[in-house]
C-alpha cells in the first residue's frame, strides 16, 4: 500500500524594483526556494530577469499610484516575503534642490513602501511574514549633497522600527548596505564628475545574499538591522 506525499508549497516573495540590478539579484537567489511576484513599472521592463527566471510571476504596477497597488494586491491572500527594493537617488545639495524633488524622494523612497505594506498587511499577517526594507548607509547618518534622499532613507528606517513594534507577529528587517555597483550608482558617480571604479562597491550578488541569510534566519531570531559595508 502506498502513501501519497504531499509536497509543501513554496513561500510566497514579492520584490519590488526587481527587473535590474540589485532587485533582480535578490530574485535570483530567491527563485530556488519561492514563488516570486517580481515588481516594476510595466510588464515590458521585466522581459529580462523572466526570460532568466521564467516561473516567476510579474507584478507590474507604478508604486506611486495607489488606487493601481490596492488594485495590484487585492489578490494576495498569503505573503511570506516582502522586499522594498525599489527606490530613486535624486542627489543635489539643499541650495540646489527642489520642492518637486523633496516630494518625489520621499514619495518613491518612503509613502510608496508605507502604503504598499498597508495594503499587504493581512497576507503578511496570515503567513506570519517577513518585511525587509533595502536602505542604505545614508539612513544612518547624512551627508552633504544627499539631504532629501537620507530624509528619505531615515524615515524608512523609523517606518521599519514603528512597524515592527506595531507587528508583533512580522520580522522586520532594515538592511543598510553601502554604495552598490549598479546602473544607478553609475549615474549617481557620472553626477559626481569622477571615473566609474566597481571594485570600489558591492556587488549586487552580495547584498542579495546577505537578503537571503536574514530570510533563511530561523524564527526564534530576528535580525532587525543589518548594516554592510564595502571591504
Amino acid at each position: 500500500m502506498s502513501t501519497a506525499v504531499t509536497s509543501t508549497p513554496k513561500p510566497t516573495a514579492l520584490i519590488t524594483g526587481a527587473s535590474r540590478g540589485l532587485g533582480a539579484a535578490i530574485a535570483r537567489e530567491l527563485a530556488p526556494t519561492h514563488e516570486l511576484l517580481l515588481g516594476a513599472r510595466s510588464r515590458d521592463s521585466l522581459r529580462a530577469i523572466l526570460t532568466e527566471l521564467p516561473d516567476a510571476t510579474p507584478w507590474p504596477v507604478e508604486l506611486t499610484d495607489y488606487p493601481a497597488v490596492a488594485a495590484a494586491a487585492a489578490s494576495i491572500g498569503r505573503l511570506d516575503v516582502l522586499v522594498h527594493n525599489a527606490g530613486i537617488a535624486d542627489i543635489g545639495t539643499i541650495a540646489e534642490s527642489s520642492v518637486a524633488q523633496w516630494r518625489n524622494t520621499l514619495e518613491a523612497n518612503l509613502i510608496a513602501v508605507a502604503e504598499l505594506t498597508r495594503v499587504l498587511l493581512p497576507a503578511l499577517r496570515a503567513a506570519a511574514g517577513h518585511v525587509v526594507l533595502i536602505n542604505s548607509g545614508a539612513g544612518l547618518r547624512a551627508s552633504a549633497g544627499w539631504a532629501s534622499y537620507a530624509a528619505s532613507k531615515f524615515g524608512l528606517r523609523a517606518f521599519g522600527d514603528a512597524l515592527r513594534l506595531e507587528e508583533r507577529a512580522l520580522r522586520v528587517t532594515s538592511i543598510h548596505p553601502g554604495r552598490i555597483d549598479t546602473d544607478m550608482q553609475r549615474e549617481i558617480v557620472a553626477g559626481e564628475n569622477r571615473e566609474y571604479r566597481p571594485e570600489e562597491f558591492l556587488t549586487p550578488r552580495t547584498v542579495a545574499a546577505v537578503v537571503r541569510n536574514a530570510i533563511d534566519t530561523p524564527r526564534d531570531g530576528h535580525l532587525t538591522e543589518i548594516v554592510l559595508r564595502p571591504f
